[in-house]
């Protein structure tokens, strides 16, 4: 069984801690014989206890991933969102009930970092961990939290840098960009050191998901020479390869199915189970009931248009087109929704198989190629990673020349460029890839007026920082909030 073969033996539901000495309800019974808490001096006194504080750091962080995926998607030229997620969408900051959602997030993400600074403190002094274990433990850790900061600053800027050396402060001010992608890189640098070839269990970090990190972060900074080399061995070290499909339902089940363990594309993802409180909420989210594609209907609170330029000039035949599906719910007959998390089974709203992808080989495939085209310009190999994505989702061979191949005599580097970036965003919906590029790339303004025809205020570029950080944490003031709030 999915279940049996990831995080859930009972002694990892220790996740559910939270660092004040919460409890989620489904570790209540355990709690109730072991009542330790992952905060506790006493606590760090076998491997078993450092299992149970590193598997702490993952339960926030899965439990939050859904629903970001989810806001960043509505933020891109070709998604919606519905009802009060509505306002996502029209580019002019947020409202106040979507600030207290992004507080909510925030929270989230800096219990993770929380989580994981408690282990990288505490695996250096143990007397029980030998060397090996102690490095393997805080590289975990570290890469955690090198992804979490990845993820606040690329949203929200400039933020606190909560670390295991100031761990015991309530007053941490805010860092500035540059200093937490210095941490970020140091945080990668150590986990690409210390984490295995192959990972112990499915949805663990290894090496490669650390070096495919390390890809995305250098591409963010610029520094495409690095990029391009931290993707390239990650490629020819030769562990990944596409997912041959032919159908769409391929997609869904190869790809992203419920009751998946892994596959030959899967880098880094967040792991979910058929089990209550334990599931992938995006399933819920995005499905409609009339698609029947989600047993507990879903809330189709993010959608598509066929009208949008976008949908319009996507190439028919490709695969992953056919993941939208036309529903008219009242928005009109132009409405679709996305099914590319099927779930047929999930045990509630809940409880929703699916894993919920971070890096998967095609879009590491797409990063070497942007990354060895800014460097290198135009050259087979850049090109022949573009097309092994394009080759794929038509249903082909991945692997075999195709007469439906880009062709390096008729493109300029700029063209090659806009088709990366163009590739990715069909490869990547609902993984929340999109807006994030735009911004990277400078061309967010440019696709969402062309796509919805809206300009892009000031304001909706970085999320707000919540009050509760700005008036309790004493190192802040409201000259910190980002602008427009």
């Amino acid at each position: 069984m999915k279940t049996l073969k990831r995080l859930f033996h009972p002694k990892f539901l220790m996740a559910c801690l939270l660092v004040s000495g919460g409890v989620g309800s489904s570790c209540s019974d355990l709690l109730k014989e072991e009542p330790k808490t992952i905060v506790s001096e006493n606590f760090y006194q076998n491997k078993s206890d450092f299992d149970a504080a590193t598997n702490a750091i993952y339960f926030p962080l899965r439990m939050v991933r859904s629903e970001h995926v989810a806001i960043l998607s509505a933020h891109t030229d070709w998604g919606y969102g519905r009802g009060s997620r509505a306002q996502y969408n029209d580019f002019e900051g947020f409202n106040p009930t979507n600030i207290n959602a992004a507080a909510s997030r925030w929270d989230s993400f800096y219990q993770g970092i929380r989580n994981a600074n408690l282990v990288i403190e505490k695996a250096p002094l143990s007397e029980v961990l030998t060397e090996d274990e102690k490095n393997s433990y805080s590289a975990e850790a570290k890469f955690l939290r090198a992804l979490t900061y990845f993820d606040l600053v690329r949203n929200w800027g400039g933020i606190p840098l909560r670390t295991a050396e100031n761990i015991d402060q309530k007053d941490v001010p805010k860092s500035s960009v540059e200093e937490v992608y210095e941490l970020i890189l140091s945080d990668l640098e150590a986990a690409e050191m210390y984490l295995p070839a192959s990972a112990a269990e499915s949805g663990r970090p290894t090496v490669w998901a650390a070096k495919t990190l390390l890809a995305d972060v250098y591409l963010q900074l610029e520094e495409y020479e690095m990029a391009k080399n931290k993707a390239q061995e990650v490629i020819n070290e030769g562990t990944y390869q596409l997912v041959q499909i032919a159908s769409v339902d391929d997609i869904r089940e190869k790809i992203f199915g419920a009751t998946l363990v892994t596959s030959s594309e899967e880098i880094f993802a967040f792991k979910f189970t058929r089990q209550t409180g334990q599931g992938n909420g995006l399933p819920w989210i995005l499905n409609h009931p009339s698609t029947g594609l989600y047993n507990f209907g879903g809330a189709y609170a993010h959608y598509g248009d066929a009208t949008n330029p976008f949908y319009k000039g996507w190439e028919d035949g490709d695969l992953r087109k056919g993941l939208w599906q036309v529903v008219d719910f009242g928005l009109g007959d132009s409405t679709i929704v996305n099914g590319k998390y099927a779930e047929p089974q999930a045990v509630d709203n809940t409880g929703a198989g699916n894993d919920l992808p971070v890096y998967r080989y095609p879009e590491l495939l797409l990063i070497f190629a942007e990354a060895s085209a800014r460097v290198d310009g135009l050259t087979g190999e850049n090109l022949e990673a573009v097309n092994q994505v394009r080759r794929r989702a038509f249903g082909l061979d991945p692997m075999v020349v195709s007469e439906m191949d880009y062709s390096i005599e008729v493109l300029t580097l700029e063209d090659f460029l806009d088709i990366i970036l163009q590739e990715k965003a069909y490869e990547t919906q609902f993984e929340g890839k999109r807006w994030l590029d735009l911004k990277r790339t400078g061309r967010a303004e440019e696709f969402v007026m062309k796509n919805k025809g809206l300009s892009i205020a000031e304001k909706h570029y970085l999320w707000p920082i919540p009050l509760d950080e700005l008036n309790f944490n004493e190192a802040m003031s409201p000259a910190d909030q980002n602008p427009g709030y």
